[in-house]
């Protein structure tokens, strides 16, 4: 799902809008040369969750913070009740507020900045974006995740994919670098 996040949806289930499918295209032709975690960028939700790297989910009184491996990065889920805020601080995490559904952990974003990258392939994301993710864990082992990306500015109508986990309890992280004086990106193959 790194390259593609909708890579088992049918065609037509992601519904581009023009300059969105445009947009899209042009990234697929020159091969992701403009992606910004090329140049240490975060990569932002959902990409954080499809990228080959582990994360840890730490439960707190009133918060889920959920580091991400790759690129030193974290995000806030905020359980005590509140709502997301008319207009948020826009991030690439997003402003996130959660509860719990039965089993399942439901986390609502919204607050992207514009430009975000739902995958290394480049379906766009942008400041009309909202998430809802679903987090499940079926068994110790496993971490099913359902996202539902609704972002009118970008798609016809929302879309969910369906991810799934294993999970690694007392697993951890390792230290990630990404190179500050990165100099091979004028280099990729791309138009």
């Amino acid at each position: 799902y790194t390259g593609n996040i909708a890579k088992d949806l049918k065609p037509g289930e992601v519904a581009f809008q023009p300059w969105a499918e445009a947009l899209y295209q042009h990234r697929l032709d020159t091969l992701s040369k403009e992606d910004p975690q090329a140049s240490c960028v975060l990569s932002g939700v959902p990409r954080e969750h499809v990228v080959p790297y582990p994360f840890k989910i730490l439960n707190s009184r009133g918060e889920i913070v959920i580091l991400y491996e790759a690129l030193h990065s974290y995000r806030q889920i905020f359980m005590d009740g509140r709502t997301l805020p008319k207009d948020p601080q826009r991030a690439w995490m997003g402003y996130s507020v959660g509860h719990w559904d039965g089993d399942a952990l439901v986390v609502e974003s919204a607050g992207f900045v514009d430009d975000e990258w739902l995958d290394n392939s480049g379906h766009p994301g942008t400041e009309s974006m909202h998430l809802t993710e679903r987090f499940r864990r079926p068994d110790f082992g496993h971490i099913d995740l359902q996202i539902t990306v609704d972002d009118p500015k970008a798609y016809k109508k929302p879309w969910t994919v369906n991810l799934q986990f294993n999970a690694m309890p007392g697993g951890e992280l390792i230290e990630y670098v990404c190179d500050e004086n990165e100099k091979d990106v004028r280099h990729l193959v791309g138009k």
